[in-house]
């Protein structure tokens, strides 16, 4: 293997990491891994390595990107700035308790 299809693969393994880490991996948004799944898979033109570097480029910059804005929604909601963190704040006392072995009661909504 070359040096472009080790690049290749290093940035299809992470772009494919973070979006099945930040959107999500049920059936019904699966059309976003089998879209890079397909891209990656096409055959480059080796002769124009300029393309090859192109896409592999354009593939790392939407990893970050996709990384970046979900870090940010973190750090909004962490600040609690104008969000509802109830949901959050569930799922962090959950996981608190789960961590000693204990379960939270399901809280009755009439």
């Amino acid at each position: 293997m070359g040096s472009e299809a080790l690049q290749a693969a290093k940035v299809y393994r992470h772009l494919l990491k973070a979006v099945r880490k930040h959107i999500g991996k049920e059936e019904n948004k699966r059309h976003f891994s089998d879209f890079i799944t397909q891209e990656f898979r096409k055959s480059f033109d080796l002769s124009d390595q300029s393309a090859v570097q192109q896409k592999i480029k354009l593939a790392h910059d939407y990893t970050l990107l996709l990384n970046s804005v979900h870090h940010h929604k973190d750090l909004l909601f962490s600040y609690n700035i104008a969000v509802d963190r109830s949901d959050e704040m569930k799922r962090i006392l959950g996981k608190s308790a789960a961590s000693v072995g204990l379960r939270l009661p399901e809280v009755y909504q009439p």
